[in-house]
């Protein structure tokens, strides 16, 4: 005999959260390897074969922006149905559950943009590049704190994921606001007009996934043509795809957007990110001296990541804690929090990304932003997996609403 909904929907969250920690730790654990793989092709005898096929044309775009432009729509898709899913019915669906990581991820947005800025302040034609350190790559600080087991209390992780996740929806609000070029209002238009049918089929309670992604994918080509990065198309077409099943069928996985996010999942984990990734990650060192290290948009991108969102995440969620909007994260030590926000300065995936978007035509400067988001994170995923490791894992009795 089925069980009522109501009776379903706990066992199916910590279901999915499993899964989702599993799925996203050992995608980590592989983005990780194809780096390596990316930098020593880029630094070897391969290396002119490597970034031929990253150049060579198929039906009009080159392989990288094949890569860049249609499977990380798709990555975008899932960020989209993942944000969708949490904020109505998951650990985002309420405003106490959201204000530490919001609060958190805002701090880890703003603090890591001003040290960007302050470091290359003499350098105006670097500006635009202020918001790659502004991402944390969940793929890859989920994969440490997969290393690191139950050294780290559910709580942090938890906490991570959601901060991530707003972290996201952050610099999608980003891309869409600053790096698009000249737009073109018929193609604007007939994309809107495809967003228009999506919301209708939603309206209409259809449930099947297919008329959703054939109009996705016309989206897809209209928003690629129209100015605005084409990655974005993902994101709408993932705000309107059902959360809820056919009124006919009681179980919450029939959903449309959860067959999707579930199907989804280990394709993009382990396979659109690790291929973005040793597309992406690719830079020749050769020559490389420590003054180009050193330089200002490497520098401030580094620290941007290592020490920008450190102390943004910690000090905007310690202010959050001490005024008392939010608690402390259950079973965690401040020290454990200050080792996670140390995780959240690995930027990889996102960061690449914008630093593509934000140097598309200046070769040195791209591997300048890849250098600098590659130390940054480096440093970030190493010294905090070092802290978390050692950090004491006694409890803290959770802070009490002072009385008015």
């Amino acid at each position: 005999m089925d069980q009522p909904k109501s009776d379903l929907t706990p066992t199916r969250r910590i279901s999915l959260m499993r899964k989702f920690f599993d799925s996203e730790a050992s995608g980590g654990m592989i983005l990780m390897g194809v780096t390596v793989i990316a930098l020593v092709l880029a630094n070897s005898p391969a290396a002119d074969l490597y970034f031929g096929i990253l150049k060579t044309y198929v039906f009009g775009l080159s392989i990288l922006h094949w890569i860049n432009d249609a499977l990380m729509a798709v990555f975008f898709l899932l960020v989209g149905l993942e944000i969708k899913r949490e904020m109505l019915d998951g650990q985002l669906s309420t405003w106490p559950r959201r204000i530490l990581p919001g609060i958190a991820a805002l701090g880890g947005m703003i603090a890591p943009a001003l040290v960007y800025l302050a470091i290359t302040r003499n350098e105006p034609q670097l500006h635009h590049g202020w918001a790659i350190p502004a991402a944390t790559d969940i793929a890859f600080a989920l994969g440490v704190l997969a290393v690191l087991g139950s050294r780290v209390p559910t709580s942090l992780k938890i906490f991570l994921t959601a901060l991530a996740i707003l972290d996201d929806l952050g610099a999608i609000i980003i891309i869409a606001l600053f790096y698009t070029s000249d737009l073109s209002l018929v193609m604007l238009g007939l994309a809107a007009l495809c967003l228009v049918a999506l919301i209708a089929l939603n309206r209409f309670n259809v449930t099947s996934l297919v008329p959703y992604l054939i109009l996705g994918a016309v989206l897809w080509f209209f928003v690629l043509k129209s100015g605005i990065h084409a990655t974005l198309a993902g994101v709408a077409l993932a705000l309107t795809i059902p959360l809820h099943p056919d009124p006919k069928k009681t179980r919450a996985e029939d959903a449309p957007l959860h067959r999707l996010e579930h199907a989804l999942h280990k394709p993009v984990a382990y396979g659109i990110i690790p291929i973005f990734g040793l597309a992406n990650a690719g830079v020749a060192l050769s020559g490389l001296s420590l003054d180009a290290l050193m330089s200002p948009l490497p520098l401030g991108i580094a620290m941007g990541l290592f020490i920008g969102k450190q102390a943004g995440v910690f000090a905007f969620s310690e202010a959050a804690i001490r005024l008392g909007f939010a608690d402390v994260p259950a079973n965690a030590t401040r020290l454990q929090c200050y080792g996670v926000a140390l995780l959240c300065g690995i930027g990889f995936t996102m960061s690449l990304f914008i630093g593509a978007l934000a140097f598309p035509g200046d070769p040195v400067l791209g591997d300048e932003a890849k250098i600098g988001v590659l130390m940054g994170s480096a440093l970030s995923g190493l010294v905090g997996y070092v802290l978390l490791s050692f950090a004491p894992r006694e409890k803290l009795q959770v802070r009490e609403a002072s009385s008015m």
